[in-house]
């Protein structure tokens, strides 16, 4: 359990560069399974303002609830919205 709490840790201190990279992973996995709408929320999110990308991870996070074949793009952007206050 220690290590879970120190992996923790870690993905609670994302940058602004790991929070767009995380999304750009988030973009590209929507494209492999082509969920052409989500993947387009996440196109050119670099440098993008806080409020903006706030808005897209929320409105993605709405659109995947009960969505169980994309838990893993759901938890890319679970961890990316728990990092949303470390963007700058």
């Amino acid at each position: 359990m220690g290590s879970e709490e120190r992996t923790l840790k870690l993905v609670m201190n994302l940058d602004r560069a790991a929070i767009e990279a995380k999304l750009e992973m988030v973009r590209n996995a929507a494209e492999a399974k082509n969920l052409t709408d989500l993947a387009a929320l996440f196109q050119g999110i670099q440098g993008m303002p806080h409020a903006q990308i706030e808005q897209r991870v929320k409105s993605a996070l709405k659109w995947l609830m009960g969505k169980s074949e994309h838990n893993q793009i759901l938890a890319q952007l679970e961890l990316v919205e728990i990092n949303l206050p470390n963007l700058k």
